[in-house]
């Protein structure tokens, strides 16, 4: 009896968890995000000068606020400039969301089941945890359980804004899952704020309102072209939508997800990434901190700040924040991975993971919507809630900040490598390794230029 050789099973490759993007998707990646760290830097500065202006002159700042204007039509439009940030200036923000998120479906990290499945468990984690612990620490008497959705939105605006005032160099992978992350946080706060925080629903508007968009959809599947058409239509949606008792960003989030976000024939970029590529700006560099001037305006005082640590509402805000959407975004992912069996690159850690998790508790400009809505019968408990907001996000910068820098100097390196163009062709030279003639042309001596021959005899 002979032994029989040994059988080898094939081995199956493990699905690499924040390894290398694909080159177009790292370019738009690099592009979108190039704009919210600007986007970012403007939002910080808008929320400092609101919180000068309205503890050093807080009767401007309300006056300001509650100054009214636009047409008394039967939609109601004539709003006071607090309601217009609010309304208005972030349906531009969800527009830019909307089209992000159909990106991200058909050409994004979610176009595949096995990829979205990490990012969509973490964002879901990162919503359901804090969300828990805010009811946890509300259920008692004095407490306002009703503000469970506060603490759930993450802010990428404001998160990369602080990157680039800490000066670290986030890989491209990690920067990556941040926004993957934060485009379906947007899309469950959308759905939070038009099934929970809506109310007195017209549905003669609604319906209108949804005809329009219909019409928007087939004008731009018909390749119909022209923004004094296409503006007009975009204005009647949202004041029909804002009419209807639903929140009016919803209206942006809709005529995002009706755009055409993949290419077709020779196209260079689909019409959804071009309008994105035009609006993105406007939303990151204005709609986002003018709602920021005309919202993050809370007294800061001794007695404020005691009460974010020892009253029900702002302290759950806090916790949830720091503690449910880390813990959360971290324990959400490391459970994905493990059950799908997906391997970390091993040019990460699982500490870089958690860092990005502690980032991404930074809330702001959602939570501070979502503030508004939940307690628009009570202004006091809704300037705690924004007050406990800041806290929460900075002390959110703060602790990332600390765990970022400890691993700055790795991120340089690899954001060296990730960037080295040796043949300055435009394409790094990790997307080219594999290619045997780029290997060659790389190897190949360079001759020295006519001015820099050396003479004869030295």
């Amino acid at each position: 009896m002979t032994d029989q050789p040994p059988v080898h099973k094939p081995t199956t490759r493990r699905r690499q968890l924040l390894g290398r993007l694909s080159l177009p998707e790292r370019t738009f990646i690099t592009d979108a995000l190039r704009t919210e760290t600007v986007g970012g830097m403007l939002l910080l500065t808008a929320t400092g000068v609101a919180l000068i202006w309205a503890n050093v002159w807080p009767h401007s700042y309300e006056s300001v606020l509650d100054y009214t204007i636009g047409p008394s039509t039967p939609l109601h439009l004539d709003l006071t400039l607090a309601n217009w940030a609010k309304d208005g200036l972030l349906t531009i923000f969800f527009f830019v969301a909307g089209i992000e998120l159909k990106r991200e479906f058909v050409a994004g990290e979610l176009r595949t089941p096995s990829a979205a499945l990490l990012p969509v468990i973490a964002a879901v984690c990162g919503v359901a945890l804090p969300a828990i612990l805010f009811v946890l620490v509300n259920s008692g008497s004095g407490g306002h359980p009703s503000g469970w959705a506060i603490p759930t939105a993450t802010d990428i605006a404001f998160a990369l804004g602080v990157l680039a005032v800490v000066g670290s160099h986030l890989p491209s992978a990690l920067r990556a899952f941040l926004l993957t992350l934060a485009v379906v946080d947007d899309l469950i706060a959308i759905l939070i704020i038009a099934i929970f925080y809506s109310s007195g629903i017209k549905f003669w508007a609604l319906g209108l309102a949804f005809a329009g968009l219909v019409l928007f959809w087939f004008l731009h599947r018909r390749g119909v072209k022209g923004w004094y058409l296409f503006m007009p239509l975009a204005v009647v949606v949202w004041a029909l939508m804002h009419e209807s008792g639903i929140h009016a960003t919803v209206a942006g989030v809709a005529m995002g997800l009706t755009l055409r976000c993949h290419r077709e024939g020779d196209e260079e970029h689909s019409p959804g990434e071009h309008i994105e590529h035009l609006v993105r700006p406007i939303s990151a560099g204005l709609a986002v901190p003018l709602f920021a001037l005309f919202s993050a305006g809370v007294t800061i005082s001794g007695p404020t700040l005691r009460e974010v640590f020892t009253q029900a509402t702002p302290l759950g805000i806090v916790i949830g924040l720091l503690v449910g959407k880390t813990v959360g975004i971290f324990g959400g992912t490391r459970l994905a991975a493990r059950f799908t069996r997906a391997e970390l690159n091993p040019q990460l850690k699982w500490a870089d993971l958690f860092a990005v998790s502690v980032l991404a508790g930074i809330g702001f400009t959602v939570s501070l919507l979502i503030s508004e809505l939940a307690f628009r019968d009570n202004p006091t408990l809704t300037d705690r809630s924004k007050t406990a907001v800041l806290v929460g996000s900075l002390l959110c910068a703060l602790v990332a900040t600390v765990l970022l820098k400890l691993r700055n100097r790795h991120y340089r390196a690899l954001c060296e490598e990730e960037g080295r163009d040796t043949d300055g062709d435009g394409i790094p030279d990790i997307y080219q390794e594999d290619d045997p003639a780029w290997r060659a042309r790389v190897s190949e001596p360079t001759e020295d230029l006519p001015g820099e021959r050396p003479e004869p005899g030295r």
